[in-house]
């Protein structure tokens, strides 16, 4: 389970991995993770951490273009830079060079409630704190 903390916001997320076993390995390698998280430009109802051209050694796997919300994915990297994309609503995965797939490799399962303001943070409010680290 990881700890996911947007300023005050907490959001507790399951690891997927029997669906993204790689994916969540490479993730493991990057906790304890803090960055900022900002609105996505393209991709709808979603805030992104970017990572430029970090190389994770990833491929696709569990790869999908419209994530739930709260279904976290990790973009290896290509056609647009390294990223993890974090959907609070309506979200189809882009970047200025057309639709992406990303790998999705964890799910919000507390503190779903609380994904509409962190939206309307990272909307109104710009760049926000975040740090994920995992639960023992």
């Amino acid at each position: 389970m990881l700890r996911i903390a947007v300023s005050e916001l907490l959001f507790a997320a399951r690891l997927e991995t029997e669906t993204a076993p790689r994916t969540v390995a490479a993730f493991r390698t990057l906790l304890p993770l803090r960055s900022k998280i900002i609105q996505a430009r393209w991709s709808g109802e979603a805030a992104w951490i970017p990572f430029g051209e970090m190389d994770l050694g990833l491929s696709f796997e569990n790869a999908t273009t419209y994530p739930g919300a709260g279904q976290l994915l990790l973009y290896p990297g290509g056609y647009s830079e390294t990223e993890i994309l974090f959907p609070y609503g309506s979200t189809q995965f882009a970047s200025r060079m057309g639709t992406l797939a990303g790998n999705h490799f964890a799910t919000i399962v507390e503190g779903a409630e609380r994904l509409p303001e962190l939206g309307r943070r990272v909307l109104h409010d710009g760049a926000q704190d975040i740090v994920f680290e995992e639960l023992e």
